[in-house]
């Protein structure tokens, strides 16, 4: 529960970091991002959802009021898993650019950051997200099956819930930590050995998607409050050199 609460906190430090000088400018672009790309994916995925609920109540209205909570609850986290991808793979750049930022701000000086040749920088922005992609689907097809399975997809909320947060921290530490020169496996296998901090950071990040307008700010905020833990929970333990 500590470390629940503790990347918990960890996210929410980043409201007070993204209004810094310095730091400011950086959020200006992936919040118009994050309000277009929201407003958008929430009109589509509105619309397909009335077509799915009417077509399953013009056949059951038994299974239509026993399916609703599950189906709704669902939709919501694929909703938001959908527009953390995308936001995350346009906004990319600004949030490698906001996230060192953040640190020099942090650390109270300007931090040569190691400089990527041109091959892991394509890479990066080219090769990472496609891996991601597949990473992503594959659980999703995992879950999407527990969903349809009776009696068991009562749990699949719950589910759908603890990977949406676990892919919120993974998708939003990888500008921190890869300033330092980690690959999202790396970033991945970092956070697995504190899975219950990425959890309490994951988790408070989908419970502010739920609040209308603030929302917009998850993205700047993840992406500060990734690196406020970067600095104080992993730097010292993964350095550049370091290895696992």
């Amino acid at each position: 529960m500590f470390q629940i609460l503790k990347g918990s906190r960890y996210f929410l430090k980043g409201f007070s970091l993204i209004f810094k000088p310095g730091i400011r400018k950086w959020v200006v672009i992936p919040l118009g991002i994050n309000f277009f790309l929201f407003g958008y994916i929430t009109y589509v995925s509105w619309v397909q959802f009335q077509t799915f609920t009417k077509f399953i109540m013009d056949r059951s209205q038994i299974l239509y009021w026993l399916m609703l909570p599950i189906f709704t609850v669902t939709a919501i986290i694929v909703v938001f898993f959908t527009f953390t991808f995308m936001a995350n793979l346009i906004g990319g750049p600004f949030n490698d650019s906001l996230a060192k930022a953040v640190e020099n701000h942090l650390r109270d000086k300007t931090i040569n950051f190691p400089t990527a040749p041109w091959y892991d920088v394509i890479t990066k922005y080219f090769w990472y997200p496609i891996t991601k992609l597949f990473y992503y689907l594959w659980w999703t097809l995992a879950l999407l099956i527990v969903s349809l399975i009776p009696v068991i997809n009562i749990i699949s909320p719950i589910l759908w819930f603890l990977f949406g947060a676990w892919l919120i921290s993974l998708e939003y530490a990888n500008a921190p930590f890869g300033n330092h020169g980690k690959n999202p496996p790396t970033v991945r296998k970092i956070l697995a050995k504190q899975r219950m901090l990425a959890f309490g950071f994951g988790s408070t990040a989908l419970l502010i998607m739920l609040i209308p307008v603030v929302n917009l700010l998850v993205m700047p905020v993840a992406v500060a409050g990734a690196t406020y833990m970067w600095v104080y929970e992993f730097a010292d333990k993964y350095h550049e050199n370091s290895t696992l």
